[in-house]
């Protein structure tokens, strides 16, 4: 007879082979989130940084404000998580930052995810905390997170300056990172004068004028939104981006070659999009464009798995949803565009391109 132990519930398969590695992964993955987004708030990679020499967790817990045995709990977790390099000196274990941290982590550098990650913490986790509730009534739940109501979408999201500002921040640094490969994948050169619709802060603007020298582009936003671009973004003497103040779903669109709609289309319902991208068929140019950036979700429903937790989060802050590129090739048939293509960028985001024929 075998020992307890030794065999699982089975009866034949060792009990090493049923321990649920992946589940408890899961369960816990809100632990790393929220590791990092506590190392960031408080400021443990800013302080590593400016030290430039590895230092202690007493000198980390003076220099962020917090206590010593909490400190070396966190410190001890970003090193787990291969955030932090430990050093010993002396017999006392110092600390630095990883290569990852110093260039994502820290909030002065060029590619800092620090405000996406705020934003991640304080509006989008706290959303999360009723995903229950979203998925039972299939719709966003500001109202429950935050006693707004989400009857106006953008509204709900830019509810006060603050907030605003955060979700441009966000969106800043995610092009900072991804933009490049997006307006990269198909060569835009043809297209000369570019209405960014949605533009929000101006950084996919600023990849397009990296990559295609010719280019102008046109910020089409909200004009709250236009004015924290021009305050915070967006520097007077780019002359090659300007701004267009308005609301693409009631206003007119100013004529371009090429629309680019960069996470727009994912946050409105089948109908709201057609409309939109209606709206545009009629402004484009004959033998114009549009391109839209999206995380695209496979065909057969398999994956990625990053995108189709973007779908649950749409369900739980706005009305709309991710999309495989032959939903997003319908819509935009339906108003209009034709030769429909799609490019995977291995990353996050991926690029479809329609054409309005000449």
């Amino acid at each position: 007879m075998a020992e307890s132990g030794e065999t699982g519930p089975s009866g034949g398969t060792p009990a090493a082979d049923t321990y649920p590695k992946k589940i408890l992964e899961y369960m816990e993955g809100f632990l790393v989130s929220k590791t990092v987004f506590s190392a960031c708030e408080l400021g443990v990679f800013d302080v590593l940084l400016a030290a430039e020499l590895p230092r202690s967790a007493e000198e980390v817990s003076q220099a962020v404000g917090a206590s010593l045995d909490g400190t070396q709990r966190l410190l001890a977790a970003c090193t787990g998580l291969q955030l932090l390099n430990t050093h010993q000196e002396n017999g006392q274990v110092l600390y630095s930052n990883s290569e990852q941290a110093r260039v994502y982590l820290t909030r002065s550098s060029p590619l800092s995810l620090y405000q996406s990650i705020q934003y991640s913490s304080r509006t989008i986790y706290l959303c999360w905390h009723y995903l229950t509730d979203a998925v039972r009534e299939g719709r966003n739940q500001y109202e429950k997170a935050f006693g707004v109501s989400s009857n106006d979408l953008f509204q709900a999201l830019y509810r006060s300056d603050e907030e605003m500002l955060k979700f441009m921040q966000l969106m800043n640094s995610i092009w900072n990172i991804c933009g490049k490969d997006v307006v990269t994948a198909f060569d835009l050169s043809p297209f000369n004068i570019i209405c960014d619709l949605g533009g929000c802060s101006g950084a996919l603007a600023k990849q397009c004028t990296s990559a295609y020298p010719e280019c102008t582009v046109t910020i089409f936003d909200l004009p709250k939104v236009v004015q924290t671009s021009r305050e915070h973004f967006v520097a007077g003497a780019d002359g090659r981006i300007n701004f267009h103040e308005g609301d693409f779903f009631k206003d007119p669109l100013p004529e371009a070659d090429l629309y680019i709609l960069a996470r727009i289309l994912h946050d409105w319902t089948d109908e709201r999009c057609t409309e939109l991208l209606s709206r545009v068929n009629r402004a484009c140019k004959p033998g114009g464009g549009v391109l839209l950036v999206e995380a695209l979700l496979h065909e057969d429903g398999s994956g990625p798995v990053t995108a189709q937790l973007y779908s649950l989060n749409m369900l739980v802050q706005t009305e709309g949803r991710e999309r495989t590129a032959a939903q997003y090739a319908a819509l935009l048939a339906a108003a209009g565009f034709t030769g429909v293509r799609h490019r995977l960028t291995g990353k996050i985001y991926d690029a479809v391109l329609g054409r309005k024929e000449g």
